[in-house]
């Protein structure tokens, strides 16, 4: 009795570690293929920002392709990829973490129908809490990851430096404001990843099952990536006000290990809401879905591919 049970543990624990791998392995491909995008988000979110004097942070008035194009001609090629460093980190830590507890809590905890189905207010409970959860853990990295996207449009701007290298940043964080510095802006980080979370899985879990049930189509890449680009639209149109504030919160300077700009991620909402209009928390929106998207695409597809390569069953 006691040699099954911990057989059976040792399946559980050999299968959730085969798919925290394949799951980190995908995001890895997927962000290294998309980051440049994530990079000129970032830079169209902090435009229009209004700093402590009462003046704007950036001036700049670009638009997507404008800022893809200054980043190669004004910093360089290889500038896009700036802060992709920390960005890994964070998904090998968060993505691993979102998609083993979403399973964990679809499968064992809320679990299906008995027709496969999975009922959609289960689904919006595991999918926010699995982004929050994750997140919340992988936060520290998000921050480095936002610090670094900006400095190179910080020295084009005059500005000295304020981080030279992922390592740098964390001592910096923590010399500034402490090992809790790291979370700065956790709130609306765990809020944004808890609304992504909520529209890529459910929508992808459930459009993918709404495809194999209704259609003749097989479950290969071509579910996967129309379940993909469902699940990306969803997720980008309900996480962008909260990426930007999370953005504005997480990009300000400091002093004495407080924010300058703003006290927290509501006094950043309401005064982007005062200051620029409802529409600032939908900048960068386009550029998020054209993210979204491939980056959406990308992982599905290849998180399906290697589950399947390796024995594991279908998501």
């Amino acid at each position: 009795m006691a040699n099954k049970i911990d057989e059976k543990s040792s399946n559980l624990h050999e299968g959730l570690l085969y798919k925290y791998v394949l799951s980190s392995a995908s995001a890895v491909v997927a962000e290294t293929v998309t980051y440049p995008l994530d990079l000129t988000k970032t830079r169209l979110q902090i435009q229009g920002e209004i700093n402590v004097t009462g003046t704007t942070v950036s001036h700049s008035k670009r638009g997507m392709l404008q800022i893809l194009h200054g980043i190669v001609t004004e910093e360089g090629f290889f500038m896009l990829w700036q802060g992709v460093s920390p960005a890994l980190y964070r998904h090998i830590v968060y993505t691993g973490c979102r998609m083993n507890i979403y399973e964990i809590l679809r499968d064992k905890v809320f679990k299906k129908k008995a027709d496969g189905t999975f009922s959609l207010w289960k689904g919006v409970i595991v999918g926010s809490a699995s982004g929050a959860l994750g997140q919340f853990i992988a936060s520290p990295t998000d921050l480095v990851k936002v610090n670094m996207q900006m400095e190179g449009r910080r020295r084009l701007e005059g500005h000295p430096p304020r981080v030279h290298n992922c390592l740098h940043a964390f001592r910096t964080i923590i010399a500034e404001s402490g090992i809790r510095g790291l979370w700065r802006g956790w709130v609306p980080n765990v809020q944004r990843a808890a609304l992504v979370n909520m529209g890529d899985l459910v929508t992808y879990d459930t459009v993918k099952h709404q495809l194999l049930t209704k259609t003749s189509l097989p479950d290969n890449y071509i579910v996967h990536g129309l379940s993909s680009v469902c699940a990306g639209l969803v997720a980008a149109v309900m996480c962008t006000p909260a990426d930007v504030v999370k953005t504005r919160v997480m990009n300000q300077p400091t002093k004495n290990g407080k924010g300058v700009l703003y006290h927290g991620s509501i006094d950043c909402l309401i005064k982007t809401l005062q200051q620029e209009g409802f529409f600032a928390l939908y900048k960068g929106l386009f550029p998020t879905y054209c993210r979204m998207a491939p980056w959406s695409i990308t992982f599905w597809i290849v998180y399906e591919e290697l589950r399947k390569f390796t024995g594991q069953s279908s998501f």
